[in-house]
C-alpha cells in the first residue's frame, strides 16, 4: 500500500521507523512543514516525492492512506481534507483541539466509511496492555492510577532540539494520552473529572503546569501530573496501585512492587500502525477509531471548561 506521511518532525521519525518493519507499506510522498527539513527527511528515508502542499501529496498516484504527524492545531482540518479525498487516515493525538472538531471528524468518518484512526498509543503499548488485561480480567483490583510527565520546555523546540512553529498543549496533547487510557480502562463507567492549570507562559502562551483528577463510578481514582517547567530530562512514569499488587511502568518496562521486570513484548507504535493497516485490509473499525475515542475528547472538553471556570 502506498501512503502519504505528513510531518517531518519527531513523530514523523517515530512512525517511519515503525513503518519500515511492516511489510507491503511504501511511503510514496512526504508532506512537510519546513522545506529544508522536509527535503532532508525525504532524502534520508528515500521518499520519492515531497511537498509543502498536503493536497498535492495526497493526490500522488496510488496513495491510499495518510499518516498525519503534524502540529496539533491542523489535525482536524488535515483529517477532513484526506477523508474528502477518499484516503484512510491515521492521525496523531489529538484529533482536534475542541470537542466540536472531534465530533466533526467522527461524523465524516461515518459518512465516508473510511478507516480513520487516532494514535492513542498507550492502548497499544505492551506494558499498558498488560495492566489493562489484569484489571479487566479481575487479576488487579485498582485503587489509584498515577501518571507523571515532566519536560523542561520554556523554549519552543522539539525533542531533537529543533525550533517548533507551534506550541504544544499539556491538556489536549500530553494529557490526552493517559485520559484516554483511563477512559478505556473504565469503559462503561461514569467518570467524574476536574483539572487545574498554572498561568500561561509569557512567550509560548500555554499553561506550563497541569493537574488532572478522575474518579470512576466504581471508586477508582486517577491523578495525572504534567509540567513543562521541570528542570532536567524528559521523565514519564506510571504507577498502578491495586489490592493485589502495585505496578510501575518506566521507560517502557513493566515492574512489580519489588522492582522486578514483568516480561512484555512488542513496540507500541509498530503495533498501533499495524492495527491501522489491518483495519483497512479487513474492512473493519480499528480499536482507536475516531468514533471510539470521542468519550476521551468529551472528558478533555469537561476538563478545559473546569480550567476556564477557575480564571
Amino acid at each position: 500500500m502506498k501512503i502519504c506521511l505528513a510531518g517531518e518532525g519527531a513523530q514523523g521519525f517515530t512512525h517511519i521507523e515503525a513503518l519500515r518493519k511492516i511489510e507491503g507499506i511504501e511511503v510514496a510522498s512526504l508532506a512537510g512543514g519546513i522545506g529544508a527539513d522536509a527535503e532532508e527527511f525525504a532524502r534520508k528515508w528515500q521518499i520519492p516525492h515531497w511537498s509543502l502542499d498536503l493536497e498535492e501529496c495526497l493526490r500522488q498516484p496510488g496513495v491510499e492512506a495518510a499518516i498525519l504527524t503534524t502540529p496539533n492545531q491542523v489535525h482536524a482540518a488535515q483529517t477532513e481534507l484526506a477523508l474528502k479525498l477518499g484516503k484512510h487516515v491515521l492521525v496523531e493525538i489529538p484529533m482536534g483541539l475542541s470537542l466540536a472538531e472531534a465530533e466533526r471528524i467522527a461524523e465524516l468518518e461515518e459518512q465516508t466509511g473510511l478507516v480513520c484512526m487516532v494514535c492513542h498509543t498507550l492502548r497499544y503499548s505492551p506494558a499498558h496492555r498488560e495492566v489493562y488485561r489484569r484489571a479487566r480480567t479481575g487479576g488487579l483490583q485498582l485503587h489509584h492510577l498515577i501518571s507523571q510527565t515532566y519536560f523542561f520546555r520554556r523554549e519552543n523546540i522539539n525533542r531533537f532540539g529543533k525550533p517548533r512553529t507551534w506550541a504544544d498543549a499539556l491538556l489536549w496533547h500530553q494529557g490526552c494520552h493517559m485520559v484516554d487510557f483511563v477512559s478505556w480502562l473504565c469503559e462503561g463507567q461514569a467518570l467524574e473529572v476536574w483539572a487545574q492549570a498554572g498561568p500561561p507562559h509569557p512567550r509560548l502562551g500555554v499553561p506550563m503546569d497541569l493537574t488532572v483528577g478522575m474518579r470512576s463510578s466504581s471508586g477508582v481514582i486517577a491523578s495525572l501530573i504534567y509540567s513543562f517547567n521541570n528542570h532536567g530530562p524528559l521523565d514519564i512514569s506510571y504507577r498502578f496501585i491495586g489490592e493485589e499488587a502495585s505496578l510501575r511502568i518506566e521507560k517502557g518496562k513493566l515492574l512489580d512492587q519489588e522492582g522486578r521486570e514483568i516480561p512484555v513484548a512488542g513496540d507500541g507504535t509498530e503495533l498501533q500502525d499495524r492495527e491501522f493497516f489491518d483495519a483497512i485490509d479487513q474492512g473493519r473499525r480499528p480499536l482507536t477509531s475516531c468514533r471510539a475515542c470521542l468519550p476521551t475528547m468529551e472528558l478533555l472538553d469537561r476538563m478545559q471548561r473546569c480550567i476556564e471556570g477557575q480564571r
